[in-house]
């Protein structure tokens, strides 16, 4: 008979003030890949089976509190005030998980690309009879992160802070990353334990190895790379992380089959789903919530966020999807043309210079140069509907609410604000006054004047 998994926990330490980011925003919602690196943390725990989540926050932080009420209400806040080193923050979320008594993963609301892989290993560890598993990384240059000290069978005898170590020690390029699990009820027994005598006066969470290492504890190590560690404490590091994600990306979807012209110029989203045989030319960007079907061209300097784009279509060049896009197979979206909230039936065209808001467009309708659909009256959207086989002639406005039957046709430079009925052609202009010899009689009376006026005697030519 299998064994039931054991409950699983995560506290995401997210207090910090972000000081060096130089912004009023949270450090943690911060983005990468187009996502607030607090909500990387929080899938991370999810990927990880972790049933119970608790994020430890200052209460400065308002608009991170009100992110974390209003987008993960089943997601714990505990408040750390003031801050007085890690240890000190997990200790803070002890309350809210009273009563849990499974293994807890400590998480950092600032390190965005940590894989769900080494945090299930880490709880692998603490199953296999392991008092903690500890999570680090070989460092190009250590610097001030903490050492981790092991012995003859690769198990972590200790933590050594930076400011504390050797010169012996701070050779040692096995680093700390923060990340650890153990049993909850556990840690926070051995966190009662620890005090703030150390050069900066905080509480160490990194002191519960030597405390379960005093009690016959084994500390199991589980390794990571560097770049899957990074955390982002300035706007520089933020960069550096999203050029790894980019990378990162970009490869995983042309082993996939995607075809990218030039990688280095194209940027991803977090959940951009691209199938295989797709095109993407130089400099697009994918915002959050795209997905592209197989056979599509994505042209370049195409901007797609919130779209569905179907097999075979081709978007661009300088195409700007928005949210609530949908097109069918085969749909043709050209340069300079705007989608936002519409769907296009499969085939249908708008290949030039076009505004299409709040719409649905029916299969194989074509939408001429320089068509607006004019969906906002200054205080709510309305929709418009064009029919299948419809053809809205070059300039033309369409009014909402309005429907353009199928089959209708709508004649150039028309603003139309009453429905077309299938099949007719509606057209809606001024009629053409043409005057014989009017600009050659206004030219010559102009010259006139402008002669009779003369230049002042003092001005120069």
């Amino acid at each position: 008979m299998t064994q039931a998994p054991k409950q699983r926990a995560a506290v995401i330490l997210a207090a910090g003030k972000g000081t060096r980011m130089k912004s009023a925003l949270p450090k943690v919602m911060h983005e990468v890949g187009g996502r607030p690196m607090m909500d990387w943390s929080l899938a991370l725990a999810r990927e990880a089976g972790c049933a119970r989540i608790v994020a430890v926050v200052h209460p400065s932080q308002d608009v991170l509190i009100a992110y974390l009420k209003a987008r993960h209400p089943d997601v714990g806040i505990a408040f750390q005030d003031p801050p007085q080193g890690t240890g000190h923050a997990v200790r803070c979320a002890e309350e809210a998980l009273s009563g849990f008594e499974g293994e807890l993963a400590v998480l950092y609301g600032d390190s965005p690309l940590v894989p769900a892989s080494v945090i299930e290993a880490l709880f692998a560890g603490v199953a296999g009879g392991a008092a903690l598993g500890v999570l680090g990384f070989e460092a190009a240059d250590p610097g001030l992160y903490g050492r981790l000290l092991t012995n003859a069978a690769g198990d972590l005898e200790a933590i050594v802070e930076a400011r504390e170590a050797t010169p012996e020690q701070l050779r040692v390029r096995l680093c700390n990353s923060g990340v650890m699990a153990g049993r909850a009820k556990d840690m926070f027994r051995l966190l009662q334990k620890i005090t703030n005598a150390n050069a900066k006066g905080e509480y160490y969470l990194t002191d519960l190895v030597g405390l379960a290492r005093a009690e016959g504890g084994r500390c199991a190590l589980v390794a990571a790379t560097e770049d899957d560690l990074i955390g982002c404490d300035s706007k520089n590091d933020l960069a550096e992380a999203e050029g790894i994600f980019q990378a990162r990306r970009r490869i995983a979807l042309m082993e996939s089959g995607v075809t990218l012209v030039a990688p280095e110029t194209v940027f991803f989203a977090h959940d951009t789903a691209i199938a295989a045989d797709v095109v993407v030319e130089p400099h697009v960007v994918f915002a959050p919530g795209v997905t592209v079907a197989a056979g599509a061209r994505i042209r370049a300097f195409s901007h797609l966020e919130g779209a569905v784009v179907g097999a075979d279509c081709e978007i661009g060049p300088y195409a700007r999807l928005r949210p609530g896009t949908v097109l069918a197979a085969g749909v043709k979206i050209g340069n300079f043309v705007e989608t936002k909230n519409t769907a296009m039936g499969e085939g249908a065209k708008a290949n030039h210079l076009a505004y299409l808001g709040d719409g649905t467009i029916g299969a194989g309708a074509n939408i001429g140069a320089g068509t607006i659909f004019c969906n906002y009256d200054g205080f709510l959207k309305h929709q418009t509907d064009v029919g299948a086989g419809a053809f809205v002639g070059s300039n033309s406005a369409l009014v909402a609410p309005v429907s353009i039957g199928d089959g209708a046709y709508v004649g150039s430079g028309s603003v139309i604000t009453k429905d077309v009925p299938a099949d007719a052609l509606a057209v809606a202009r001024a009629p053409q006054m043409t005057r014989e010899g009017w600009a050659k009689n206004f030219r010559t009376r102009k010259a006139a004047e402008k002669a009779a006026k003369g230049k002042p005697k003092n001005q120069k030519g």
